[in-house]
């Protein structure tokens, strides 16, 4: 049977509260078969199976192939329903952006990833963002009435009630500009719009299938912060800034910071602290690699140092390790307060490999209490890049699943 998209939605709309917990069970165990689905739910059976039947005739579930056999007749798997149509995540960070059209069960379809500079304003890159969002649904074959919803996350503060940056540090002219109306003038759909490290914990709460329940997700970037996930929810805090832990100070004597406080880890071992620290060290003449690089290009950024380390260069490798242990400080902080399971750490140190890896656990390790490091792991964050842009997919979808029954944002 062939579902219009448009009855479909409103069926989900108006749905109620049993069938809004099938669907959203569904969708974060990313397929279910109906045992499976009853067992969660704590439904009978004949229940669940009635439910999961209304919910396939009304186009908002589908039947996906055979699960593996646990000794009896192979199960269907479930997923919300393709026809409901697509979802567009946006992650824009301090010097790139990625945006994709998912499937309502995160399927990736059509994705493209540049370099802007954030400064440039919203009016300029939101333009090149709205003309990547048509590209990419025009070569998916899709017009923007099939847009469910947009999920976008941005690097700095946000009040997210009203999807709107609050001050944020790395994003001067951003302060107070609506993104949601912005990108309504061309898709209809809501847009909702989050701190980007949140929905790079949103992207691995989606990975896990929310089985960890107390987490966190540090970026470290042009910028550092924090998602924190707290009882298997992004906690936000009361106005939005929980996790801005980039400006956290780990050396009173510290170089100052563009928040204009000194001492900022952020200030000290962000991807520009970095590089000014690499400059320092190929003017000092303390390696041949960096100062051969800085003659050739005239600055040197963060990859520098990663790919001079990969050489086996002294400076650089001081540095990565300088840069870890500064983090891992902060961090040690953090899990003696919050006591997280797991730690994972995303942004362009992962190109930095084992050694700042290896120098943030040590740090941390050695400041924590005993307690809190006895189960701790901590490691990069498997999704790595995809994080953030599947992420958005989540928020989309989560957020138009919870808004069901009532007005989107």
């Amino acid at each position: 049977m062939r579902h219009d998209r448009r009855q479909a939605l409103a069926r989900w709309q108006n749905c109620g509260t049993e069938d809004l917990d099938v669907l959203q069970t569904i969708f974060w165990s990313a397929g279910a078969s109906r045992h499976a689905l009853a067992q969660r739910l704590a439904y009978s059976k004949s229940k669940a199976n009635a439910m999961v039947a209304a919910l396939l005739d009304e186009g908002l579930l589908d039947e996906v192939g055979l699960q593996e056999s646990s000794g009896g007749r192979r199960a269907e798997t479930l997923r919300l329903s393709e026809t409901l149509g697509v979802v567009i995540g946006a992650d824009l960070g301090a010097t790139s952006m990625q945006v994709a059209i998912m499937r309502p069960d995160m399927t990736l379809l059509a994705r493209h990833r540049e370099t802007i500079d954030v400064r440039q304003g919203p009016g300029v890159i939101l333009a090149r963002l709205r003309g990547l969002m048509r590209e990419l649904m025009a070569r998916c074959g899709l017009p923007a009435s099939k847009v469910i919803a947009i999920g976008m996350g941005v690097p700095g503060p946000v009040d997210f009630a009203s999807g709107q940056l609050v001050n944020p540090p790395l994003m001067p002219g951003w302060d107070g500009f609506s993104i949601r109306d912005y990108l309504r003038e061309a898709f209809t759909a809501p847009v909702f719009v989050d701190n980007d490290v949140n929905l790079m914990a949103l992207g691995e709460m989606y990975r896990l299938q929310r089985n960890l329940p107390n987490f966190l997700v540090i970026k470290v970037g042009t910028g550092i912060g924090c998602g924190i996930v707290c009882h298997g929810q992004v906690y936000r805090g009361a106005n939005g800034s929980a996790g801005d832990v980039g400006h956290i100070c780990v050396d009173q004597a510290g170089p100052r910071c563009h928040c204009g406080n000194q001492g900022c880890v952020e200030a000290m071992a962000a991807a520009p602290a970095m590089a000014r620290m690499a400059i320092e060290a190929a003017q000092r003449g303390e390696s041949e690699v960096l100062a051969e690089r800085l003659q050739a290009s005239g600055t040197l950024t963060q990859e520098d140092v990663a790919q001079a380390s990969r050489t086996g260069d002294v400076a650089a490798n001081a540095i990565i390790q300088r840069a870890g242990n500064l983090v891992g400080q902060m961090l040690a902080s953090i899990v003696n307060f919050f006591n997280p399971s797991h730690v994972f750490i995303t942004g362009r140190v992962a190109d930095m490999g084992p050694l700042f890896l290896a120098s943030v656990r040590q740090s941390v390790y050695h400041r924590s209490l005993a307690l809190s490091t006895r189960h701790l792991e901590i490691q990069y964050a498997p999704l790595a890049d995809d994080a953030g842009v599947v992420g958005a997919g989540v928020l989309a979808m989560q957020e138009s699943m919870a808004s069901a029954g009532g007005d989107a944002p």
